[in-house]
């Protein structure tokens, strides 16, 4: 344990710097697929779901969002790791800001006029730069979004690493938190094929990203987890 802590000391230059990469990939493609209307991240869609209910701001709500989750991971790991929970809600600070901000500029361009198939195809780019950054920010693991935190949890304490998996589980609740908001207003935001494929293939993406870019980044503080 001492000689693994001493490594992730060392690697600790290396870990801000692809963090704040994965931020800025992070929000690149949620707002992408934001702006494309044809399916955002299943957390996202549901956010904007709650976002188009009430008279709250896009940021305010997923920094709601955030906080609710941050008690899950909680109760996950059974203990209030103050740590963790302050690390949680710092991420959510620039991730939401960062988001709002991009969908404004990229709604700017007009891209969601384009053709109902280049938009298709951006809107899965998108979903593949949140699990790039997903991938990234969670091996890094100084600081994560309480929804990816969540699924790291669940992923390695309760799955036995198995990426697919853990990330069918924890969509259940913003499935059920769109359910709701549907059956309130009656419509449905940011939900489309780009949504199925982040509800089926979202784990899968991530699992390939974490064995295949930035080999040198391994998964630091699963112990932590575990």
């Amino acid at each position: 344990m001492e000689r693994n802590t001493t490594l992730e000391n060392n690697d600790w230059g290396k870990r801000w710097s692809f963090l704040g990469l994965s931020l800025l990939i992070n929000a690149t493609g949620h707002s992408i697929t934001i702006v494309m209307n044809l399916g955002s991240a299943v957390w996202t869609a549901s956010a904007v779901n709650l976002y188009h209910m009430w008279p709250l701001s896009l940021r305010a709500t997923l920094f709601l969002c955030g906080v609710v989750v941050v008690l899950m991971n909680a109760l996950l790991i059974q203990q209030f790791n103050w740590k963790r929970i302050i690390g949680n809600l710092l991420f959510t600070f620039p991730f939401s800001y960062l988001i709002q901000l991009f969908t404004q500029v990229i709604s700017k361009t007009g891209i969601n006029q384009l053709p109902l198939s280049v938009r298709i195809i951006t809107d899965v780019f998108g979903i593949l730069c949140v699990a790039l950054a997903t991938s990234i920010y969670q091996r890094a693991n100084i600081i994560l979004h309480p929804n990816d935190d969540f699924m790291q949890i669940i992923r390695f304490k309760y799955m036995n690493g198995n990426a697919t998996l853990a990330q069918m589980i924890h969509y259940i609740p913003p499935v059920i938190i769109m359910l709701i908001t549907f059956v309130m207003t009656k419509h449905l935001w940011a939900v489309n094929i780009g949504t199925l494929i982040c509800l089926f293939f979202q784990g899968t993406f991530i699992g390939f990203f974490d064995k295949h870019v930035f080999l040198n980044l391994k998964h630091y503080g699963l112990h932590v987890i575990k």
